[in-house]
């Protein structure tokens, strides 16, 4: 296990970095690249706002052609870093995301020591904060008054390009009753039977499919409500989300409808972004395939960076779960892979 990628790797793993922790992965990430001598800027996700992304280039040039992209972030709980025998890294950030990040360093670092990148202007590194909850670091990189031809994003997707992801809506289905003694129920309006209603009615509706992506899927992800077993109601609320394969907007009026139908219960929209089609065809040596789970992708809007794939070692069946892991081998041969995108763009 004595290659770059793995030390740095096991560097990255052994900070905490779970979502609005990311300022001491930031840090090291700033003199780790310094250290290599890329120019460093430290991106606030707004005025005043004490967590900040990272971009790095060679040169005085901050706009480059391609730029390589990841998440700094991880899900809660941290997972201490762990090596099974000799080719399994476990720990949170494995695989989602700091492997592939890691893996992205060293590809450029590989195509810099043969002279096959430029000294300014080819390529640039963006780390971001908040992919997983909600994804302000990548909406604020918006506001970076930059333009990239391509974009490399890195994410779990086994090693093969993505073809597109689902997006997601989420939102809270909030209902309102009437306490009182539930020896008297009809002196009151249950709150958790109203919930159950609407939820009933979210989970029989049908949503659009797509050839590509599948079917659009929905969740109920938490539920709550309600004082004692004898007591009436008197509120309840459920966290959803539609994972959907188009049509954003007539997803969104279809669950607003259908709540609409219920008296008491009320929704509130908590966060979204659309479906994502990524760019995978005329590019040779990568086998491809639709993904389900969302990223940073949809967050960038067009006239930032026109082309975008999806790439990056380990596998998101283990992501965001006690299991995390990725093997040294993928991890090491996805370097390859990263070369091989940067490459093709700057081509």
């Amino acid at each position: 296990m004595d290659h770059p990628v793995v030390h740095l790797l096991q560097s990255l793993m052994s900070i905490i970095s779970t979502s609005g922790m990311e300022s001491d992965i930031g840090i090291f990430l700033e003199q780790h690249l310094h250290n290599l001598g890329y120019t460093m800027e430290r991106i606030p996700i707004a005025p005043g706002s004490s967590r900040h992304n990272v971009y790095a280039y060679l040169g005085s040039s901050r706009r480059t052609r391609v730029l390589l992209t990841a998440h700094m972030d991880t899900v809660p709980p941290h997972v201490p870093l762990t090596i099974d025998g000799d080719d399994v890294i476990r720990g949170r950030g494995a695989c989602d995301d700091l492997g592939p990040l890691a893996a992205q360093i060293v590809a450029v670092e590989e195509l810099r020591r043969d002279g096959r990148l430029r000294d300014e202007g080819d390529v640039g590194l963006l780390f971001v904060v908040g992919e997983e909850n909600g994804g302000h670091g990548m909406i604020a990189a918006n506001d970076m008054g930059l333009v990239w031809e391509s974009g490399i994003f890195a994410e779990p997707t086994e090693s093969k390009l993505a073809k597109g992801h689902k997006g997601q809506v989420a939102f809270e289905v909030i209902a309102k009753g009437h306490a009182c003694h539930s020896g008297y129920p009809h002196l009151g309006r249950s709150a958790i039977s109203a919930l159950l209603a609407v939820l009933d009615d979210l989970s029989a509706a049908t949503w659009p499919e797509s050839k590509l992506l599948g079917p659009s899927t929905f969740n109920i992800g938490t539920i709550e409500g309600g004082e004692k077993h004898n007591i009436v109601a008197p509120s309840a609320k459920a966290l959803c989300e539609v994972r959907m394969v188009s049509d954003l907007p007539g997803v969104k009026a279809k669950v607003a409808d259908i709540v609409s139908r219920h008296t008491g219960v009320g929704l509130q929209f908590v966060f979204e972004y659309p479906e994502a089609l990524l760019d995978w065809e005329g590019i040779d040596g990568f086998d491809a395939a639709p993904v389900a789970f969302g990223t940073d992708v949809p967050r960038l809007r067009d006239e930032c960076c026109a082309k975008r794939v999806l790439y990056g070692p380990g596998s998101i069946l283990s992501a965001h779960g006690p299991n995390e892991h990725i093997r040294v081998s993928e991890l090491i041969n996805s370097i390859s892979g990263y070369k091989k995108l940067l490459l093709h763009f700057l081509q």
